[in-house]
């Protein structure tokens, strides 16, 4: 079975450019536009891993990470955080809003395969 994860971005272009990516790895994807849309999803869906993006319309990725780690069926998933936020502060937020890692825009195809084979439980 596939391992499923969700890819959580306003950005429609950055949605099919990870999905791209994470199907060539053989991964299954599921989509949301903002943290509200992918709250939903995840109260009603499992995933081994989930890319959250940090700027987003309705609700942020950080207020998103905080949500998905207070309770639900994925409060253990492991969570990335992709976002052109590249500061410290940035980081150390996302960090503290319960993300597993913290990638910056653009994400290199073979640096996001590596990490989510890596935190699905495989081998990178």
């Amino acid at each position: 079975m596939k391992n499923a994860i969700l890819v959580v971005d306003d950005a429609a272009t950055v949605r099919m450019y990870h999905r791209s990516i994470l199907e060539k790895g053989n991964f299954s994807v599921a989509e949301a536009a903002n943290g509200y849309e992918a709250l939903e999803v995840t109260l009603e869906r499992r995933f081994d891993l989930m890319l959250v993006d940090v700027n987003m319309p309705r609700m942020d990725g950080y207020t998103f990470v905080k949500s998905v780690r207070e309770a639900g069926p994925n409060r253990e998933t492991p969570i990335v955080m992709v976002s052109t936020e590249a500061g410290a502060a940035d980081k150390t937020r996302g960090y503290a809003a319960g993300a597993n890692a913290y990638l910056t825009k653009p994400v290199a195809e073979t640096k996001l395969l590596r990490l989510a084979r890596l935190l699905c439980g495989g081998e990178a």
